[in-house]
């Protein structure tokens, strides 16, 4: 189950998540809604298996813990959750969120998720980060101190960044010594600002040969730490995986409450798709008058959801298991992808397939992108 908080203290020039800035934000108002949508989902999916709960944004550690607390309870009341049931919280390394952590704790948060972004100040400027350098260890060890599993995010790849000090920077990281760490390569995301720099040529990243050598690098260095990518930008010691991200990646069932937020369930007639309203006051009045923000449900055809596990499945290092495949689409793999493509693909060392696995191999991860673009129909 993914809670969606769409509210933030700025809007970083990078995102294009479905955030909004506001100077008040309702929160009683917000939690009553957003556990009155978790009623409204529970009665229409029955009693399932709760396997992850997941606060996400946004910024959800602006929430008030007793919300985060009340949502975790009625969740485990609807649904039977399993016994090392995961619950992630996103936060933001600033002081005033920081001083929550020990609320968000206690009220269940066994997993914390930090976004760091930047160990360099001249870069948490640029990406528009409301903490400093000395926050962000401060708000990682406290989070070590607290909770049994920490990750937290870097973004590199950044402008002017030289690959001796994103390596500087990486083990720094690294000497932390979390469990789960993601390294993402900055990206230019249409209708944000960094958008516009780019557009207008004030803004520009490193090339493709530039971009592969830094991504190759740093799974070289990350490995080296005793941590694996078990998806193009996570990496984690074995058994440390995100196991509410790998419900995405393996295609599996997932309940999406709030503004924006997105779903995949199986019911007795398909495999349905829901989208809810996107802007928070919109997403409340709908909730207010139906009990549901819900805007769009499509029940996938075949291709839509092989396209869909494709894309999904193949980011991941253990790949798509074909057999599941097959059930979950009711489609074959050789229905689903251009048989030209796949064969140059395997042929080039970028896919492997077995009887039961397509994967990509590291060579495919660098090419991911043009790769799917082109095998998948």
């Amino acid at each position: 189950m993914y809670i969606h908080w769409p509210f933030c203290l700025s809007r970083c020039p990078y995102c294009d998540f479905n955030t909004y800035v506001r100077k008040a934000i309702p929160q009683k108002r917000f939690r009553d809604l957003l556990c009155s949508e978790l009623a409204y989902e529970a009665n229409r999916l029955g009693r399932r298996r709760l396997a992850s709960i997941f606060f996400g944004g946004g910024t959800p550690s602006l929430m008030f813990p007793e919300t985060v607390s009340q949502i975790i309870t009625e969740a485990t009341t609807y649904f039977d959750p399993v016994s090392n049931l995961e619950i992630t919280l996103e936060a933001n390394p600033t002081s005033v969120e920081v001083e929550k952590l020990t609320h968000f704790r206690q009220a269940g948060v066994n997993r914390i998720s930090l976004g760091v972004q930047a160990f360099d100040e001249q870069a948490l400027q640029f990406l528009g980060r409301q903490h400093s350098v000395a926050q962000a260890y401060t708000a990682i060890e406290a989070a070590k101190a607290l909770f049994p599993r920490v990750s937290f995010d870097l973004i590199y790849a950044r402008p002017e960044q030289t690959f001796e000090s994103w390596q500087r920077e990486l083990r720094s990281a690294l000497n932390l010594m979390t469990e789960h760490i993601a390294l993402y390569q900055l990206t230019i995301e249409q209708g944000t600002r960094f958008d516009s720099l780019y557009q207008a040529g004030r803004l520009t990243l490193p090339h493709e040969e530039e971009a592969a050598a830094l991504y190759t690098i740093t799974n070289d260095i990350v490995s080296s730490y005793g941590l694996r990518a078990y998806e193009v930008s996570n990496y984690a010691r074995l058994g440390c995986e995100s196991r509410h991200n790998l419900v995405y990646w393996r295609y599996g069932d997932y309940l999406g409450i709030g503004p924006g937020a997105h779903s995949r369930f199986a019911l007795q007639k398909g495999l349905y798709a829901v989208q809810r309203q996107r802007v928070p006051e919109l997403w409340a009045d709908f909730v207010e008058q139906r009990g549901t923000g819900q805007s769009i449900q499509e029940n996938l055809e075949p291709r839509a959801r092989a396209r869909e596990m494709l894309l999904m499945g193949l980011r991941v290092e253990e790949g798509i298991n074909l057999h599941r495949f097959a059930q979950r689409t009711g489609m074959t793999l050789e229905q689903s992808v251009d048989h030209d493509i796949l064969n140059k693909a395997l042929e080039e060392n970028y896919l492997v397939q077995t009887e039961t696995i397509l994967r990509t191999t590291q060579e495919g991860r660098l090419r991911l992108e043009a790769l799917l673009s082109a095998l998948v129909l």
